[in-house]
C-alpha cells in the first residue's frame, strides 16, 4: 500500500491520477498547504523542498521502502514500477520524457504564476495588481498551449499515439485554462485532447480525491503561509 502525501491541486492530481490509472492501492495523507503542513519536520524528511505530492512505497527497489518527492519523479517511478504509461520503445520513452520535462519546466511554473498574479496577488494586503506580471504570464501560458495544440494536431496524445504520464502531468494545469485567462477557440486540438483525457475514469477519480477541500487561497492566513515564506 503506497502512502500518498497530497492536497487537491494540479500538482497533487498528477500523483493521484497516476495511482488511479495504474490501479495501485494507496492511502492518502492530507498535507494542508494553507495551514503549513508542508513545513512539518516529519514531512520534510520525505519531501525536503516542502512541496507535495510525495509518496512512500514500502515495496520499493529490491523490496525495500523508498520515498519519492517531486511530481515528475513520482510519475516516472510509478510508470517504471508498473511498466505502464511510459511507451513501449526507447523512442517512446524519450518523447514521454521530453513532454514531461516540458510540463515541469514550462506549463506548471508558468500557469502557476498566471494563477498567482491574475487571481491571488490582487487580493493580497496590500493589493498587488501588477499589469506587467499579469500580461507576461497570461501570454506565456498562451504560447505554451499553442505549442501543445500544434503537437496535438499531429498526435492523439502528447507523446504520440499512446496515453502516458506526460498527459497526466499536463492535464491538471491545462484543465484550469479559464483561470489562466485562456481561450480554446484557436486551439481545437488542445480542446479535443482535454475532452479525451477528462473522460478517462482514472483521471476523474484522481481529480475527485478530496475535491471538497479545494479552496481559492483568499483566506489571509493561507496567503501568509503560501505566499510570504
Amino acid at each position: 500500500m503506497i502512502d500518498l502525501y497530497f492536497w487537491p491541486t494540479p500538482n497533487g492530481w498528477k500523483a493521484s491520477i497516476a495511482l488511479e490509472e495504474m490501479d495501485l492501492p494507496y492511502t492518502t495523507h492530507l498535507i494542508n498547504i494553507g495551514k503549513g503542513d508542508q513545513f512539518d519536520p516529519e514531512f520534510l524528511k520525505i519531501a525536503p523542498n516542502n512541496r507535495m505530492p510525495a509518496i512512500v512505497d514500502p515495496d520499493g527497489p529490491d523490496g525495500a521502502p523508498i520515498s519519492v518527492f517531486e511530481s515528475g519523479a513520482i510519475l516516472m517511478y510509478l510508470a517504471r514500477k508498473t511498466g505502464r504509461f511510459y511507451g513501449k520503445t526507447e523512442r517512446d520513452r524519450i518523447a514521454v520524457e521530453e513532454w514531461l520535462m516540458w510540463q515541469m519546466g514550462g506549463v506548471g511554473p508558468m500557469a502557476g504564476q498566471a494563477h498567482h498574479f491574475l487571481k491571488y496577488a490582487p487580493n493580497l494586503e496590500p493589493p498587488q495588481d501588477l499589469p506587467y506580471a499579469k500580461d507576461r504570464y497570461r501570454a506565456e501560458v498562451g504560447r505554451l498551449y499553442g505549442v501543445l495544440d500544434r503537437r496535438l494536431a499531429e498526435n492523439e496524445y502528447v507523446a504520440g499515439d499512446f496515453y502516458s504520464i506526460a498527459d497526466m502531468s499536463i492535464w491538471g494545469w491545462a484543465s484550469l485554462w479559464e483561470g489562466q485567462q485562456q481561450v480554446l477557440e484557436d486551439k481545437p486540438h488542445f480542446a479535443r485532447w482535454l475532452e479525451t483525457v477528462s473522460a478517462r475514469p482514472g483521471v476523474q477519480s484522481g481529480r475527485a480525491l478530496h475535491a471538497e477541500l479545494r479552496g481559492d487561497h483568499r483566506d489571509k492566513q493561507a496567503q501568509g503561509v503560501l505566499f510570504k515564506r
